[in-house]
C-alpha cells in the first residue's frame, strides 16, 4: 500500500487491501478511454455522436431522464474529460484518501467514495428540481467527476482526524480541518455559479463523509451494503477461487471420549475473540485519534484498530 506509487498502481488489480490505488486506476482508465474516443470521433466527424454517448454516462438533474438512464448515478462518478479535471480529484483523493486507509481500511475507504458520489448526485439532483434558480435549466442540466466522492473522504478524513498536519507550499503546516472548512466554504460560494451543479456535489458528498464518520463512532456503518457488493464482486472475479477440502477424523483421546479436541477448539476461538476490540474500544480510539493523532495510539491500540479496519 505504501510502496511506490507507479508500481502500486500498475499493480492495482492483482493486489486486495488496496482500494485507493483501484479507484485511482479506474478513474484513470476511464479517462483515458474517453480521450481517446473523443479525439477520433471528433476528427472522423462523429462528434456529436461521442457528446450523445456520454451523455448516458452522466449525472441528469431531470427526473425523467434520471429514469431513463438509472445507472448513471454510479457511472458519473468516475468520468473525467479536462486534465486539471481528473488531476485534482485524484490528488485528493491520493492525499486524504491515505488518511481513511490507515484508519479505517481499505473497505471504509471504498464505502466512503461511493456513498459520497451517490449522496452528492442525489442533493445535485433535489436542490435543482426545488431552487427556483435553476427551474430553467435542470432539464438541460448534466453532471460528471468523482469530486463529491472526493469531498466525502476529504471531510471524513478531517472529522476522523482533524489535527493531521498537511504541509502545503507556501503556507507551511496547515491542519486538515481547515483544508476541509476552506474547500466547503468554496463550494458553497459558488453553489450559485457557473459550476453550480458540481459544487452542490461537493456539498452533498461532504455532508455524507461527516455523517458516516460520526455514524461509524457510533457503531454503524452506513456502507455496509456497498460492503457486500464489493466483496459479491471480488468473489465473482477471483482468478483462482481455492478449492477447500474438509476431512473428518475422531479425535483421539485418554477418556475416549473423541470431544476434547472440540472442546479445545471452542476454548480457542473464544479466547480470539475476546481479543478482538469491542466497539466501545474502537470509538475511544477513534476520540484519542481526533484528540492526539495517530502517533498517540500504543501499539496494541493500533493492533486493534488495524484488525477492526478489515471487517
Amino acid at each position: 500500500m505504501y510502496g511506490n506509487f507507479w508500481d502500486n498502481l500498475k499493480n492495482a488489480f492483482t493486489q486486495t487491501n488496496n482500494s485507493l490505488y483501484k479507484l485511482i486506476a479506474i478513474n484513470i482508465l476511464v479517462w483515458l478511454v474517453l480521450l481517446v474516443a473523443r479525439v477520433f470521433m471528433t476528427i472522423g466527424g462523429f462528434g456529436d455522436v461521442y457528446s450523445s454517448l456520454i451523455s448516458y454516462l452522466m449525472m441528469p438533474a431531470a427526473l425523467p431522464k434520471l429514469a431513463m438512464q438509472p445507472w448513471s448515478i454510479f457511472t458519473y462518478m468516475f468520468l473525467h474529460e479536462g486534465f486539471l479535471h481528473i488531476l485534482f480529484n485524484m490528488l485528493f483523493l491520493f492525499w486524504f484518501g491515505q488518511l481513511i486507509h490507515q484508519y479505517l481500511g481499505s473497505r471504509k475507504l471504498t464505502n466512503l467514495y461511493i456513498l459520497g458520489g451517490l449522496a452528492g448526485a442525489l442533493f445535485y439532483m433535489l436542490i435543482y428540481n426545488l431552487a427556483p434558480y435553476f427551474s430553467d435549466s435542470v432539464h438541460s442540466s448534466m453532471m460528471l467527476g468523482a469530486s463529491a466522492g472526493v469531498f466525502a473522504i476529504v471531510v471524513g478524513a478531517a472529522t476522523l482526524t482533524p489535527n493531521t498536519t498537511f504541509f502545503l507550499m507556501f503556507l507551511g503546516p496547515v491542519k486538515i480541518k481547515y483544508i476541509a472548512i476552506f474547500y466547503v466554504l468554496l463550494s458553497f460560494a459558488n453553489s450559485a455559479g457557473a459550476n453550480a451543479g458540481g459544487e452542490l456535489a461537493h456539498l452533498g458528498g461532504a455532508l455524507l463523509g461527516y455523517f458516516y464518520i460520526t455514524q461509524l463512532r457510533r457503531g454503524v456503518d452506513l456502507g455496509v451494503p456497498v460492503q457486500k457488493v464489493g466483496i459479491f464482486f471480488e468473489d465473482l472475479f477471483k482468478r483462482n477461487p481455492s478449492k477447500v477440502k474438509v476431512s473428518y477424523r475422531k479425535a483421539k483421546t485418554k477418556s475416549g471420549g473423541g470431544f476434547s479436541s472440540f472442546t479445545k477448539s471452542a476454548e480457542t476461538k473464544k479466547t480470539t475473540i475476546g481479543d478482538d476490540a469491542s466497539q466501545e474500544e474502537i470509538d475511544r480510539i477513534l476520540d484519542k485519534i481526533a484528540d492526539r493523532g495517530y502517533e498517540a495510539l500504543t501499539k496494541d491500540e493500533k493492533r486493534k484498530l488495524f484488525e477492526f479496519s478489515k471487517k
